[in-house]
């Protein structure tokens, strides 16, 4: 029987992209696992068109951030570091964690669950965020690119995969404001710190107003000097700087294609508004999201375009472990040459039993001794035997391993590679997945070791010749090279220091306790507002100084998501979509809500009954006959609910559509009109003046008010201006072009100006009533810091070192004066 139809991807649908198809037309997955990207095709060019412009390449290198080792943070903070991923994506951080810990930072790294012990035993703090990371791992095998094939699609294994996706960013929401699972203390994010396949990231962030700080592996960032490590490229007419700098945007599109409506979801269950469609692929770039990328300089400096919110730091590595070999492993070291490590870590491999039988055969052909890991594919059958060629080994620190072996041999992650390189040894990759060709390509492109060789093409012949490669001179000379050179670089304390100099510690500074960061606002009883810490608020609470009522909360760093518009035509157009779109669903809802309903209607007598329990068999009986002469009441009963539940769903689906109706035609599309006009000029080089964001009535009123102001000037000015300035650059063209450019700008901006007076207002208006409407999550938090706050004044010993000094501190500084009526009633 034919499986279930793959998923709508609307637009991709409507950019010409077959349903039926493996996304054949402009993207396709390659045997590698990239994704083949055709720039030709119709649906790149239209999603080319939607990822922003790009500035000029910078002709000369930027000056390096200043990221001074010595340096410490003064606030310390809770921090979270979410991470999704195999063992070695969770082990870098570690590593960071650790360093995090030494500047007083108290750290938390949420992951799966599976790494509990490995978390913990390495002195942080652990929090599950659900998810398997076997199930991950053979999933990837599968389907390499991010695009999975229609095979997987009609067997339902991506549906689960997504539903393995909700359950993570649940889990990630709950590691920024949940008690420790273990020792039950409290605990309230003041920073995140992840890998972008978390994806929870920057909606925590913007839940909690909160900094982050993204940390990778691999390039995600997007850049000219190299395409996107998933893309293959196919292009003719795009100029090949571009195309690389179009593969990042490409990728990232393709992604939120097959998550953005899980993502969307998920924040609605926080109080949070939908992404549109057009913002959610490369938003973290949008927002200037600091990121640090844990590579060796020395392999891959940092590109030219990258700006200085991203740095390159280092390889992560965690200090050399205290490990004492077993015994079969101390004897097969000793008892002859050094062997070659092969293993392939947290990969699922479908036919381990072949995998084995090749390695066996390449090795035994080439003579040479060799450690096979068994991993997670479990490589070499329970029952095999190791013998002096060949020692099959569970588990062993690559920290401690990698130092006495010939060269290495494995799928090419991050920190494995790392590890190999740290340690000068010649590295074999066989990629998988992911960042694993990327891997394999930069180590082959320094000489340190043979191509890559992607496991599909895998054979006994070509693992022997690149094994061979491995153990030439030349190889091990250049891999001894690199070692040096990274003996000189301190990745994870340089990684910390980009954190640090990222954060904008003078706004999240607490004005009473200044190494606690502040999360409330107290505006009562001051002569000024007065930012407090969570510490700091409850030493003040418990001696009478003000009421937790008199607190607001306070955004250490906002997050807000416009949905940018290029021009009235596609911000018009993209708007009437997303309506119709939200229309349709509602209406569907409908007669699709008491289906469900009904749906839920226990059917047959045996659901009614009762399940026998240790009473007589008399009683039994009676208790089961009594059920069945009740049964019909019961059902009667249950379907009137059912009925009065289909019919208030249905009632408030034909609500939501009046209202996605109403809302569209009123404020949705006549904002876009504006915002779309008032982007106009940007299409001809000119700049768009920034009058702030739109968070509630007060701020859409004037917003409204400096952009009719604006508006009205600049149009009229540019009728005088731009004739000029074209004539002072071009001569008589140039004022043609400018008489052109002027009668555009008037035209559009003193509409915007017009029409804003109106649609910002009214933006601003339901931004506040949603605010009103959808305080849950706001409420959770609040909660949280209070919990916190207490926990900190009865068990930290920094409460009763500061407790004295911020009552005075208080007292002298930010207490109103009271005349002697207001103390007398006191």
């Amino acid at each position: 029987m034919e499986g279930p139809q793959p998923p709508r991807y609307s637009m991709l649908e409507a950019a010409g992209w077959p349903r039926d198809s493996s996304f054949q037309d402009g993207a396709k997955v390659k045997d590698d696992g990239r994704i083949e990207v055709d720039l030709d095709s119709k649906l790149c060019k239209t999603v080319s068109k939607l990822i922003p412009k790009v500035h000029e390449e910078p002709s000369a290198p930027p000056p390096p951030p200043i990221l001074s080792l010595g340096d410490t943070c003064e606030l310390q903070l809770n921090i979270v570091i979410q991470v999704v991923g195999s063992r070695g994506d969770v082990q870098p951080f570690i590593a960071l964690g650790n360093e995090l810990q030494l500047h007083g930072h108290r750290v938390r790294l949420a992951t799966h669950g599976v790494f509990k012990n490995f978390v913990l035993e390495s002195g942080l703090e652990f929090y599950p965020i659900g998810g398997d990371p076997s199930e991950l791992m053979a999933y990837m095998v599968k389907n390499p690119g991010l695009i999975p094939g229609m095979k997987t699609l009609r067997s339902g294994e991506i549906q689960r995969k997504r539903a393995m996706v909700a359950e993570m960013l649940q889990g990630c929401w709950y590691s920024c404001i949940s008690d420790d699972p273990s020792t039950q203390v409290p605990f309230v994010a003041d920073a995140i710190i992840a890998n972008p396949p978390s994806f929870a990231h920057i909606h925590c962030a913007q839940a909690l107003s909160i900094p982050l700080h993204l940390m990778f592996t691999m390039p995600w960032s997007s850049t000219r000097a190299f395409p996107h490590p998933l893309a293959n490229l196919k292009y003719s007419d795009t100029e090949p700087k571009m195309a690389n700098y179009l593969s990042y945007g490409i990728v990232e599109w393709m992604t939120w294609q097959g998550l953005g409506d899980v993502i969307n979801e998920w924040r609605a269950s926080l109080d949070l508004e939908p992404i549109p469609a057009t913002e959610g692929p490369c938003l973290t770039e949008t927002l200037k999201v600091p990121f640090t990328y844990c590579w060796s300089p020395s392999l891959m400096p940092k590109p030219l375009d990258w700006p200085s919110n991203i740095d390159v730091c280092g390889f992560f590595f965690r200090s050399l472990p205290d490990y004492t070999p077993v015994p079969e492993l101390d004897l097969f070291l000793r008892s002859g040459s050094r062997p070659v490590y092969i293993g392939f870590g947290s990969i699922v491999i479908d036919d381990p039993v072949a995998m084995t039988q090749m390695v066996l055969q390449a090795v035994r052909a080439l003579g040479v001794r060799a450690i096979i890991s068994r991993g997670w594919s479990k490589l070499g059958d329970v029952e095999a035997s190791s013998d002096d060629q060949i020692l099959y080994l569970d588990d062993c620190p690559h920290e401690w391993l990698f130092q006495h072996v010939a060269a290495v041999v494995h799928h090419g992650g991050a920190g494995t590679t790392a590890c190999g390189l740290r340690f000068g040894k010649a590295t074999t990759i066989i990629p998988f997945f992911g960042d694993q060709l990327f891997w394999g390509n930069m180590v082959a492109s320094c000489g340190l070791g043979p191509k890559p060789i992607p496991y599909q093409s895998l054979t006994t012949e070509n693992l022997a010749e690149a094994i061979r490669f491995c153990l030439q001179p030349a190889a091990q000379s250049a891999a001894y090279n690199v070692a040096n050179r990274m003996g000189g670089e301190c990745g994870v304390s340089t990684a910390v220091a980009s954190f640090h100099r990222n954060l904008p510690v003078k706004d999240m500074q607490c004005d009473i306790l200044h190494s606690e960061p502040a999360v409330w606002r107290l505006k009562k009883k001051t002569k000024s507002p007065i930012r407090l810490s969570k510490l700091a608020a409850e030493i003040l609470i418990q001696h009478h100084r003000f009421k937790i009522s008199d607190l607001q909360p306070y955004e250490t760093r906002s997050v807000f998501i416009q949905n940018r518009r290029w021009d009235p035509v596609t911000g018009t157009a993209s708007s009437l979509l997303g309506t119709s779109t939200d229309i349709l669903k509602a209406t569907g809802d409908i007669v699709y809500r008491p289906y469900e309903e009904f749906r839920r209607v226990p059917k047959g007598q045996s659901q009614l009954v009762p399940p026998e329990t240790s009473c007589s068999r008399s009683s039994s009986i009676t208790s089961t006959t009594d059920a069945v002469s009740l049964a019909p009441s019961s059902r009667s009963s249950s379907k009137l609910k059912a009925t009065g539940a289909a019919m208030e769903g249905s009632a408030k689906s034909l609500g939501k559509a009046v209202g996605f109706c109403y809302k569209g035609m009123l404020i949705d599309m006549p904002l876009a009109v504006t915002e779309g006009l008032r982007a106009v000029p940007r299409l001809y080089g000119d700049e768009v003046r920034d009058h702030g964001d739109v968070r509630g009535w007060k701020s859409g009123a004037t917003f409204a008010g400096k952009n009719f102001v604006h508006g009205m000037v600049d149009g009229f000015s540019d009728v005088v201006t731009q004739p000029y300035k074209g004539g002072q650059k071009d001569g008589a063209k140039g004022v043609a072009i400018g008489i052109a450019k002027g009668t555009l700008g008037m035209t559009t901006k003193i509409s915007s100006a017009a029409l804003g007076l109106v649609a910002y207002p009214a933006h601003g208006m339901m931004k506040s009533l949603y605010t009103v409407t959808h305080s849950k999550t706001r409420k959770l938090v609040i909660q949280a810091r209070i919990q916190e706050g207490k926990y900190l004044v009865e068990h930290s010993v920094k409460s009763q070192e500061n407790r004295q000094s911020a009552i005075r501190k208080f007292e002298t500084a930010y207490r109103k004066p009271v005349d002697a009526a207001s103390l007398s009633s006191g």
